[in-house]
Formats: C-alpha cells, structure tokens, sequence
C-alpha cells in the first residue's frame, strides 16, 4: 500500500509552475531519496504532503488519507524534521520534546529520546545555546516522537559532524525497519545513496527519474571506468582498445590504461592489451556514482565516471 501517492499534481505561483504534473508513489516501508537542484520543486513538493500548500491541480494522499481533507490526522501520523528549524531559544531540550509529545498525544520519556539523538546530557539546557548540530538533533527527536508511521526528513545532515551523520543513518535504518516510510530530501548525495532504497529526482518541477541507484545507473548506460595498471603502453596499444566494441574512450600515461566501457567489455579491453604484449599486472573497476547520475538527471550532463569528476 502506498505511504504517499501523488497524482497529476501540479503547484502555480501566478505565472511561476513550481511543480507540474507530478505523478509519484513511495510504498510503505521504503526510505525514499527525493532529489533536485535548487528551485526543482522539492520543498513545494514536501509542503503539498503536508498540506501547509495546496496543489493547483492534483491529488495528494499521504497514509491512505486525503493530504487535504485528513490534514491533522495525517500529521499525528508523521515526523517531521524541516530544513532550517528553528528552536525555542528560552526553552530547554527537554521541554521541546514534551512540547512535541503533548502535541501527537502521546508520552514518553523526554530523555530517552534526546539519549537516542545523543544529546541527553543537554537535556536542562535552554536550546538557544545548542550548537548547529545539537539542534538538528533536537529537531529529529522531536520529528521521532509518537513512533510516526511517515518519517519527512529535510535536508537531515545539515550541521551534523560525521559522527552525527552516521547517527542519523543508523536511526533512519531503524525506523524503516520497524516499517515506517522515509522520506529523505538532502544535497548531501552520499547519505542518499547510503540509506535510501529508491531515489526520485525532480527538474524544473518535473519528475524525471524514478527508480533505485542501480536501475538508474542501468538506464544511463552502465557504463563503468577500467583502470589497467600494466608494464608500460603506448598509443598503438590505447588504439586496439578503442577499437573494441563497447568501449566509449581510452587513454594511457604509460604505466596505467583508462577505459570508460560497458561492464561486459572489460574482459576483452585486457584480452587486447595482451594481444598486444602489453603486461597486465592489476585492474580495478568505478561504476558511475550517485553525484554522476543526480548531474545527468537534474543538471542535463553526460554521465562521467568517479575517478573523471575527480581529475
């Protein structure tokens, strides 16, 4: 059953379309990866869900519920960690979790949850004094109160040490596999790519792909880096191997041989560098990473390899 299902959804500012035609479905149980360059629509998006917007055209259902109609009873169902949340700066860490418990409903211990976000020892602190990182932590316990059956998470590694990150990828792991949905929106591709099962990515206001990392990386082309490391090469060497099919380019600096290739091709780039009487003492392969796919998909570019992002 789906946790979010958007249907033909479309958000005008007066002659500006932020969203346009948005279809969109997250199962229960799936951590989904919702990315886009500035002004793509994501925020919009995320407030639509929430019903703190309201679409121009279009269904939003969120829990099986009418996003619009159900507002508050989705809402008791969801956390919610907004980018840029800003605390109560007179009250303590403590007294914003009771505040959020008191507001779903529901009890619990304070405490343990600011022990579960690493922050306990602040507890009686006023949150105007936390660090940037404290008081993205505070916020997610606050969005973890009442075990929400629909995680929001915007932008949730913003101000967290990479310790802290690491933390947040456990607890979104945790979550999901008590089953609750995750819905992720973050720049920091990296933590994308670590926890989410399936990444969205939206342009213009569009959504232009939809699938998990490994399908789209198979819908670009699959193409992956071959870095030989051999006895010594030469351009007639390099020219063998730009002959083969499969291979998009190739080069060399004499002791190492670079070939953007399709998988099933590598096994013959070595086999002509053999040929070739060139000795082949070790390889290794990069597929395209999630910073390769988000730049075609989002910004339009050809897919590179790691190690040519890198150069």
């Amino acid at each position: 059953m789906p946790a979010i299902e958007l249907r033909g959804v479309t958000k005008r500012y007066g002659d500006v379309t932020a969203v346009r035609d948005l279809d969109l479905t997250v199962e229960e149980g799936t951590v989904f990866g919702f990315l886009g360059p500035n002004g793509a629509g994501k925020s919009t998006t995320i407030n639509m869900l929430l019903d703190f917007v309201r679409p121009t055209d279009g269904s939003v259902r969120v829990l099986s519920r009418d996003a619009q109609a159900e507002s508050v009873a989705v809402r008791r169902r969801t956390g919610v960690l907004p980018e840029g949340y800003d605390v109560y700066d007179r009250l303590t860490g403590r007294k914003h979790v009771e505040f959020a418990m008191r507001s779903k409903g529901v009890e619990g211990d304070p405490d343990a949850m600011l022990e579960r976000v690493g922050i306990a020892d602040a507890a009686g602190r006023k949150a105007g004094g936390y660090s940037k990182g404290m008081q993205q932590r505070l916020a997610l316990g606050m969005a973890l109160v009442g075990d929400p059956d629909l995680l929001v998470l915007d932008e949730p590694s913003s101000g967290l040490d990479p310790a802290g990150a690491k933390e947040m990828r456990d607890i979104v792991r945790e979550e999901a596999g008590r089953g609750a949905t995750v819905f992720f929106s973050s720049h920091v591709l990296g933590q994308v790519e670590a926890v989410c099962d399936r990444v969205g990515i939206l342009r213009e206001g569009e959504l232009v792909a939809e699938d998990s990392i490994a399908g789209l990386r198979d819908a670009v082309g699959g193409e992956e880096q071959l870095v030989v490391t051999v006895d010594a090469a030469s351009e007639d060497d390099v020219e063998a191997v730009r002959a083969l099919p499969g291979v998009s380019s190739a080069s060399t600096d004499g002791g190492t041989v670079t070939v953007t290739c399709d998988s099933d091709a590598k096994t013959r780039v070595i086999g002509a560098l053999e040929e070739e009487g060139v000795t082949v003492k070790d390889f290794s392969t990069e597929e395209a990473s999630l910073e390769d796919l988000f730049l075609h998909y989002a910004e339009g570019e050809d897919v590179a390899t790691t190690e040519e992002v890198r150069a």
